[in-house]
């Protein structure tokens, strides 16, 4: 763990991973709930680091980090965003070859994992989602595609995403979803946010259109 002054009111954590951010992010909030934690405008956590913002004295947070006892991150008790998807990607078959496997099984272990949200950023409302071993991590395509479909479910690296809105993205598609992860009038906007458990429910293309 390494914090770094931002400003005169900001503090950034560097950590080891993706799961030390996790755990890290998951205590400030505890912590925040049971106010013990220093009065902060944001906290903000990304792939390997944790902003604090508004902080009245950063530099005495600095000084406390190294004492804290962080446990691993649970899951949590809110129930999962299940996100029906139909597994119609044009890249399902690629994903297939890199994970040494055929389609149908790709459907069967995505839809099987429950993710969770790592943070969030690229788009309002969408959200960096691990849980899938190393051993299905997949690279980006070598060329992007110029426009990604507003729904498409789709892998990189450690990471699924489902993009919010039409976009250029070199992820690998393998789905399409018609859940609105991002919606201003509803309370909150982003249906995605930093912890959030997601499931991937698949669903045929007769039984989304109905």
């Amino acid at each position: 763990m390494r914090p770094l002054p931002v400003g005169d009111h900001g503090l950034l954590v560097e950590l080891d991973d993706a799961a030390a951010v996790e755990a890290f992010h998951a205590e400030l909030l505890r912590r925040a709930a049971a106010g013990t934690l220093p009065a902060v405008r944001e906290i903000v956590p990304a792939a390997r680091t944790v902003l604090l913002d508004g902080l009245a004295d950063p530099g005495r947070l600095a000084a406390e980090l190294p004492g804290w006892d962080i446990p691993p991150a649970t899951a949590g008790d809110r129930p999962a965003v299940e996100i029906p998807v139909r597994y119609d990607g044009p890249d399902l078959a690629d994903v297939a070859a890199l994970w040494d496997t055929t389609p149908e099984d790709v459907v069967r272990i995505h839809s099987g994992t429950e993710f969770h949200v790592a943070f969030c950023g690229f788009a309002p409302g969408f959200g960096y989602l691990t849980g899938l071993p190393e051993s299905h991590h997949v690279p980006r395509r070598a060329t992007p595609r110029t426009k990604v479909p507003v729904g498409s479910v789709a892998l990189a690296g450690p990471y699924t995403g489902v993009y919010p809105r039409s976009s250029p993205g070199g992820w690998q598609l393998i789905g399409t979803s018609d859940v609105d992860l991002w919606d201003p009038d509803r309370d909150p906007a982003a249906l995605f946010s930093p912890g959030t458990r997601v499931r991937f429910i698949p669903v045929s293309t007769e039984s989304q259109e109905a």
